[in-house]
């Protein structure tokens, strides 16, 4: 994946240097996330920048990609910038042949795409609405979003039309954010901290795009994967059509409801269970796509486990591509009481697979916290606490010359995997919980994902939020996801296959969070050594925490030290950022402390 950063503006910007010089800056402050190169083009209404981490095509695929339609003319152009990979390009490109492709890469296809969208296709005539030209409805957007397999932000400026167009991913596995300057110019970035210059920043929210002429009112973002196939699961207030875009009347709101499926009967189960095990089987495949060396994050866990050793029996069954002894790289960390690292070992051995262990220490962890929280743009304890020894793994893993890894982040949300998922009261609270966490994956694990591992210029892909695996498991009743006091025992038991992937002991073990299972001294320190510094320099601020903070309001004290350090590096962005706690309106949750181990149900391991 990449960087990317766009100003967009009403007036003509096309030669104002000091215009450029900004965005110059601000590629600048995204150059972590892609270190092999820097794109930039500037036309009348719009700079745009691109910081490129090459997996896919490094000779050609450089951006911002650019089609033109009468020579260099500046005022016939469409201009794209993409952070992420369209894993079915391939089909794309098969499917719109007559497009004129200048490179190899994977994202080039969404030109192709969105002019055969403008291009006679029932493009909206010049003068139907406010006299524009090759103006995209509603429903040509949702045809166009339906044909992208992928993770992916993007921004598309249209010349011709002044049109443009920002989409983001169905569950914010890339970052996006947008926001306004004083001279009313919008700008977008895949970070925070290249909106500089932005009075007001907003979450592009994941699912949805905008799109707006250049000259008219900004709008609001509209979600498009609610009317997508694998997205029959999510629900929109109403239906949004092109007139209402183009004047600015936009008041869709998603939401979820609870969709009843039944108890499977065995037969029905084992049908499942293949299907399960298919499905991830292929999202997995389409994440191998890649020109550069990968490999594999590989907790010790139930989910990084499985993706591990699908990947490994992949290229055992592939020589042609892998060779006849396919090496595949796995990396774990922790410290020497940390509960993962012998599962990992476990697991390691078990596939064949080259295995590194990156040890941690809680001071390299603390010693790092102000740097990790730079990263991230977040002050939710769970995101920073998983966070650091998230990044401090990439940053080893990218030293060895390693790109690109594959993870598990998703699983646990699909299916409920949480600890505290155990006292949802009945199947509705299970599956509405399983759905908000789901959408709400973009403030939290694949924020952590992402920029964990592309602050170290190493791109993550998530099997397990493949839009075909999440719409398959997303319904399926509490007592199916859960069975024998086992969370997501329907995975597990989906790969149970007498140890082909994974030993007993990994494939049944019980759930431990991340931040939880390095070493239980990690939060523990955490807990201890933030509550101590409030309270010896800051506790008068901490008793005036709901007037000092009156958004996301922090409610322990390891919560307002981060919050001090989150508004020294961004002021007055507290609306950017969500705060994950179980639900605590369940009859049973005995703490709103994230951690795994603040839930009574919580063991060393669970073996069927």
């Amino acid at each position: 994946m990449c960087g990317i950063f766009a100003l967009i503006s009403s007036k003509n910007i096309k030669d104002n240097i000091k215009v450029r010089k900004y965005a110059l800056k601000m590629a600048k402050n995204l150059r972590h996330r892609g270190p092999d190169g820097t794109g930039f083009m500037q036309t009348t209404h719009g700079c745009f920048a691109h910081t490129r981490l090459s997996i896919i095509d490094p000779e050609s695929g450089n951006q911002p990609l650019v089609h033109s339609y009468s020579g260099n003319n500046a005022d016939n152009q469409l201009i794209l910038c993409v952070n992420g990979e369209i894993f079915n390009y391939k089909n794309i490109k098969a499917e719109i042949s007559s497009y004129d492709y200048k490179t190899n890469g994977d994202c080039e296809p969404i030109l192709a795409l969105y002019n055969h969208y403008t291009s006679g296709n029932g493009i909206v005539n010049q003068g139907e609405i406010s006299g524009l030209v090759n103006v995209l409805t509603h429903q040509q957007i949702i045809s166009m979003m339906k044909h992208l397999d992928g993770q992916f932000s993007f921004i598309l400026h249209d010349t011709r039309s002044n049109m443009v167009l920002i989409a983001r991913d169905p569950f914010g596995i890339t970052q996006c954010y947008y926001g306004m300057d004083k001279y009313g110019n919008i700008q977008v970035a895949s970070e925070m901290k290249a909106l500089e210059g932005c009075i007001k920043v907003e979450v592009m929210p994941a699912g949805s795009y905008l799109y707006f002429n250049v000259k008219d009112a900004f709008l609001k973002p509209v979600y498009y994967f609610a009317e997508m196939p694998n997205g029959g699961w999510v629900k929109q207030s109403h239906y949004v059509g092109a007139e209402n875009l183009i004047n600015g009347s936009n008041n869709s709101i998603l939401k979820y409801e609870y969709q009843p499926q039944p108890i499977l009967s065995a037969s029905e189960e084992i049908e499942l269970c293949a299907k399960i095990r298919e499905t991830l089987e292929r999202e997995v495949v389409k994440r191998l796509m890649c020109d550069v060396q990968f490999g594999c994050l590989l907790s010790g866990g139930l989910d990084s486990s499985l993706i591990a050793s699908i990947t490994m029996k992949y290229m055992r069954e592939h020589p042609e591509i892998y060779g006849v002894e396919p090496v595949l790289h796995t990396f774990s960390i922790g410290d020497k009481d940390g509960s993962d690292l012998p599962f990992a070992r476990q697991v390691a051995d078990h596939i064949g697979s080259k295995h590194h262990e990156i040890r941690f220490t809680v001071e390299d962890g603390l010693n790092a916290l102000e740097q990790v929280i730079w990263h991230l743009e977040t002050a939710d304890i769970t995101t920073i606490r998983a966070s650091t020894p998230h990044f401090l793994l990439a940053e080893k893993i990218q030293s060895l010359g390693v790109k690109m890894v594959l993870s598990g982040e998703g699983s646990d949300e699909i299916l409920g995997g949480y600890l505290y998922y155990h006292f949802a009261p009945d199947d509705k609270s299970h599956q509405l919980e399983c759905k908000r966490r789901v959408l709400e994956l973009g403030y939290f694990d694949c924020l952590r994902g992402d920029k964990s591992t592309m602050g170290n210029s190493l791109e993550g892909r998530v099997p397990f939020l493949g839009a075909d695996f999440v719409n398959l498991c997303i319904n399926i009743h509490k007592d199916v996801k859960t069975q024998n006091g086992m969370e997501k025992y329907i995975l597990r038991k989906a790969f149970d296959m007498n140890n082909i992937y994974l030993p007993d002991s990994v494939l049944y073990r019980q759930k431990e969070q991340f931040s939880d299972s390095i070493t239980y001294r990690w939060i523990d320190t955490l807990r201890e050594m933030t509550d101590k510094e409030v309270r010896e320099n800051h506790w008068n601020a901490y008793l005036n925490k709901e007037m000092l903070y009156p958004i996301n309001t922090p409610q322990t004290t390891e919560a307002f030290y981060y919050r001090l350090i989150f508004e020294k590096l961004y002021p007055n962005r507290a609306n950017t950022f969500k705060s994950w706690v179980p639900n605590t309106d369940w009859k049973g949750i005995v703490s709103s402390d994230p951690s795994g181990r603040a839930q009574k149900c919580h063991q060393d391991s669970i073996i069927l």
